[in-house]
């Protein structure tokens, strides 16, 4: 249901019993947190915390500051709703059967837009409903879980009643101008470059009232514990952001990465077939234009996220406040010849993540560590002293932000499945701190080896390489045994 602003305004929560209580990290006085959760939709590293030259994300990088900064962090798997459903269950893809945006029902063998987890795991506890089975108030501001941008705007999409107490649907002038929108392919606008410079001020834009409404319930509920739950729409396709933004990123002033051979020949074919022909055709300035939208639609984002942050500090929540800032999953603005997503490459695969905890050790400081989506749900359970499920995939980032020096986990895993010819077959990756190592279709469709540490870019493929058999012959045992039991579609 859609709540309208004036409803959310003078709403007032009815009481949530029971503060847990949770010794803060560096301290031995028993505190309570609340959570504020914050979800970019399609956010890469575009951000000057992690070192990007151009993009002024000044509010996501102040968070960085005073929290810890994860360099590398990875989703499960580079798709909304399946990333979402694994982030928010604590399970990886193969354990929640969502690996797509639409697919078949299980009981009826029907077409079905969107599946959803409760059809196949139907009494898990989510991270938000752990949280409320506990006393806390939870509420979801956006997207959450999946559901089509721009067409479900205002909508709850392909929601999770369980897990939330209370939910608010914006839907600004963004969705009501979509089809003034530009885009490379006519009558695509989520799934294509698309983008427009808006008439009209932040507030009136989507991500904007889901600002207003994250504000609103925190002010509403500032003396009860709370999970806040903010997911913005932004920088999701289309780009779309006021003008003033677009006005940061002359489109002439925008580089383009330069391509390897084995990009330009796209092999193996496997690891390139999120193409889209039409996106292939466009030419150097429409490329320099989708970046420089996209480059617009967060740093729009990242001003709603100050919004937040400020009200937060304002209302003198902060220092009892876990902050989490992450995406779904990661994104292409022409690296590798590749748009969008759902590739295997390290910039489909890799997102943001930052976390501040009060008092934490490690706040300040960037890590090296190792971390995965599915690693959210046990830690945040870990820090509020709640009982996670002994199901979860994942594991507590806790000892990391207590000494960012630690790690906690040898590898991260994405994966991502191809149609070809009516035949699905599926690709998975894992990631160390030195390698990227990819397998599709169990080799019958290549493979790749990526030095990271010496070769960022993923430009040369080491994988038939006779000098690194032995890496090959490792971390190929690692994707197998993380591969198996993978549900059809």
């Amino acid at each position: 249901m859609r709540h309208p602003l004036f409803v959310l305004l003078c709403f007032g929560v009815l009481g949530a019993s029971g503060f847990l209580r949770q010794a803060a990290l560096g301290e031995e006085k028993p505190r309570r947190y609340n959570v504020l959760f914050l979800v970019a939709d399609d956010l890469n590293c575009d951000l000057g915390c992690y070192g990007h030259p151009q993009v002024q994300s000044p509010h996501i990088d102040a968070l960085a500051r005073s929290g810890v900064l994860f360099r590398h962090a990875y989703c499960q798997f580079p798709l909304c709703s399946p990333s979402r459903t694994s982030f928010l269950t604590g399970r990886r893809p193969n354990q929640t059967h969502i690996l797509t945006n639409s697919g078949r029902d299980r009981k009826t063998g029907k077409y079905r837009e969107h599946p959803h987890f409760r059809d196949y795991i139907p009494n898990t506890v989510t991270l938000p409903q752990l949280f409320r089975q506990h006393g806390y108030f939870v509420a979801r501001v956006g997207k959450l879980y999946h559901y089509g941008v721009p067409g479900q705007i205002g909508t709850s999409g392909l929601d999770d009643r369980p897990s939330w107490s209370y939910v608010v649907n914006p839907a600004g002038r963004d969705k009501a101008e979509e089809h003034r929108i530009f885009t490379v392919i006519p009558g695509n606008y989520g799934s294509a470059l698309s983008w427009m410079a808006m008439e009209g001020t932040d507030y009136e834009q989507t991500d904007g009232l889901v600002a207003t409404a994250a504000i609103s319930l925190m002010e509403a509920n500032r003396n009860r514990p709370f999970f806040l739950a903010v997911g913005f729409y932004r920088p999701h396709t289309p780009y779309v952001a006021p003008k003033r933004y677009f006005e940061l990123y002359p489109p002439e002033k925008v580089p383009l990465p330069e391509l390897s051979e084995d990009d330009k020949r796209r092999t193996p074919p496997a690891a390139y077939m999120s193409a889209k022909r039409p996106e292939d055709q466009v030419d150097d300035l429409t490329r320099r234009r989708a970046i420089a939208a996209y480059h617009a639609s967060i740093s729009f984002m990242d001003a709603q996220v100050g919004r937040v942050l400020e009200a937060l500090e304002r209302l003198g929540l902060a220092d009892r406040t876990i902050v989490v800032m992450t995406s779904d999953h990661g994104y292409h603005m022409y690296q590798h010849g590749l748009w969008h997503k759902m590739s295997l490459f390290e910039n489909s695969a890799r997102v943001p993540l930052i976390i501040r905890v009060p008092g934490a050790p490690g706040n300040g400081k960037q890590t090296q560590a190792l971390a995965e989506l599915v690693d959210l749900y046990p830690t945040l359970a870990d820090l509020c002293g709640l009982p996670a499920p002994d199901y979860l995939d994942g594991v507590s980032l806790r000892p990391v932000l207590e000494d960012p020096s630690k790690q906690v986990k040898q590898a991260a895993f994405t994966q991502v499945f191809r149609r070809r010819r009516g035949k699905v077959f599926h690709g998975y990756s894992v990631r160390t701190l030195r390698w990227r190592y990819t397998l599709w279709d169990q080799g019958r469709q290549g493979e790749q080896l990526y030095d990271m540490q010496n070769d960022p870019g993923e430009t040369r493929n080491l994988a038939r390489d006779p000098k690194y058999q032995d890496v090959v012959r490792r971390l190929r045992k690692l994707v197998e045994e993380y591969g198996k039991n993978t549900p059809k579609i």
